[in-house]
């Protein structure tokens, strides 16, 4: 399952790399989240944060989405993290965006890090450049964002949630979704 994830990444990225101007290096995308506005105030007071330079997502009736990124630990990287998902249901098209996740303690880092740690369901909607998100999150709640461009974050949770905030970037692509399934993630220590 994991191949055909990789294979829809590959497809996502190659069909929207075109319409993305920016780097896709660590220190580029951290650099974006710095100066995107809400998610910039995290930086000084989160133990530790994961940063997704690409994650593409593409589907047909089945689709799923895969990233790689690293984890940080007061600015030093400590990890290496790879985000994968599967999705059934009604969803065309494909898109590709950077995330980062901000962990607010010791608890949870541990959490996250501890090997194999998943999200909850999501909806969005995400248009060329700018991005409409819907998103279920990891304490049952239902909030919601926009964002514009490569510069605006959108933090889906609405700060800390579980000692968690996650912010997204859109990349491009073009995707219609009403898809249930969740991010997982996999973290491996330096």
């Amino acid at each position: 399952m994991l191949k055909a994830v990789k294979a829809i990444f590959l497809f996502t990225v190659m069909s929207v790399s075109g319409q993305s101007a920016w780097a896709d290096n660590y220190s580029d995308t951290i650099e974006a989240f710095r100066g995107a506005g809400e998610s910039s105030g995290y930086f000084g007071k989160s133990y530790a944060y994961a940063v997704f330079p690409t994650i593409g997502k593409g589907g047909i009736g089945i689709g799923g989405a895969y990233g790689e990124g690293r984890v940080y630990v007061g600015g030093q990287h400590v990890g290496n993290s790879t985000m994968a998902q599967v999705t059934v249901g009604l969803q065309l098209g494909g898109q590709a965006f950077s995330q980062i996740i901000f962990l607010e303690d010791e608890r949870s880092f541990r959490e996250f890090t501890s090997g194999h740690f998943e999200f909850s369901a999501e909806a969005t909607a995400v248009a060329i450049t700018a991005g409409v998100s819907a998103k279920a999150n990891t304490g049952g709640g239902v909030t919601a964002g926009a964002s514009g461009g490569r510069n605006n974050a959108t933090n889906v949770h609405g700060g800390y949630r579980k000692g968690m905030a996650i912010f997204t970037i859109a990349r491009g692509g073009l995707m219609y979704e009403a898809t249930l399934g969740g991010q997982k993630f996999n973290y491996t220590p330096l």
